[in-house]
């Protein structure tokens, strides 16, 4: 089922002055950014070899120091809560239900996959919508080792002649980045030609997974589809992060502090290790009672 959200530059003036602290360190890159609308006002990007347990609490207080905003003026914080690195999204998601929970501020959590794709296309993609009559497929995708990708699918499209809509076509989750393409070709394949992408984007941590995104292309032009592929390499920033959160507020949305959780998309090697052990206990439990 798909998801439409119109982009946040098209709220109304009241709402585009809302003033929001976002944070993501779901990546490599601890994301943090304070935006007034869709004004940004600091954007931080610190690569400190994933140490963001570490910086995560002094880089708050310095955009805030910087800026000169005090937590009291605050209208929210937005949170990116995953998928990625398990580590990496515990610390905003505890950082930011703390201040909330200290600061009495709404607390929004958003999907750091959508807000690394709806990024990429602010930076990169959307001045070609303006040229394109069919939508962009955007596909964001960060490394989860063994050939596999935390990653979704995303529509952009022009609107009205400014700004744009941004449309999800499908769920975050983690998925072997060679069943992945072939999973979009398959949709290519249902859609009629005056449905199709115009281009479809791959944006984020390429490096492991490029030669996955040339076979995407190679796919496409083999069965006639008219289709482009581009590879973008592209790092998480704050300013994504928050103007995502800034349409959950506006919107009167917010998550309880309190049971706030990362979006983990799959077990960690020791839950699984765990469960498998469990369960044999309990086999050996059934089989010792039968004798």
């Amino acid at each position: 089922m798909s998801e439409h959200t119109q982009s946040p530059e098209k709220q109304n003036g009241q709402q585009q002055q809302q003033l929001v602290l976002a944070l993501d360190t779901s990546t490599a890159s601890l994301a943090c950014a304070l935006v007034r609308g869709q004004e940004v006002l600091k954007d931080i990007q610190s690569l400190a070899e994933r140490n963001h347990s570490v910086h995560t609490v002094s880089i708050v207080q310095q955009i805030l120091a910087d800026c000169g905003v005090k937590p009291e003026e605050l209208d929210g914080i937005a949170i990116g809560r995953g998928p990625g690195s398990y580590t990496g999204m515990r610390i905003a998601v505890s950082v930011g239900k703390t201040l909330s929970w200290v600061w009495n501020k709404p607390l929004v959590g958003v999907s750091s996959i959508e807000a690394l794709g709806y990024g990429a296309w602010q930076s990169h993609a959307s001045a070609e919508l303006s040229q394109a009559a069919a939508p962009l497929w955007i596909v964001p995708i960060m490394d989860a080792r063994r050939g596999q990708v935390y990653t979704a699918l995303f529509e952009a499209a022009a609107h009205d002649g400014e700004g744009g809509n941004w449309t999800r076509v499908s769920k975050d989750g983690i998925r072997l980045m060679h069943d992945w393409v072939d999973r979009l070709v398959a949709k290519l394949a249902e859609l009629p030609s005056e449905s199709r992408p115009s281009a479809i984007w791959i944006v984020g941590e390429l490096e492991k997974h490029e030669e996955e995104a040339d076979r995407l292309q190679q796919l496409c032009s083999e069965s006639g589809r008219n289709v482009e592929v581009r590879k973008q390499e592209y790092i998480l920033e704050g300013r994504s992060v928050a103007s995502l959160g800034l349409h959950r507020l506006a919107a009167g949305e917010q998550d309880d502090a309190h049971t706030f959780i990362p979006n983990y998309t799959q077990l960690t090697e020791a839950e699984v290790k765990l469960q498998e052990k469990t369960a044999q206990q309990a086999a050996d439990g059934k089989g010792g009672g039968s004798q």
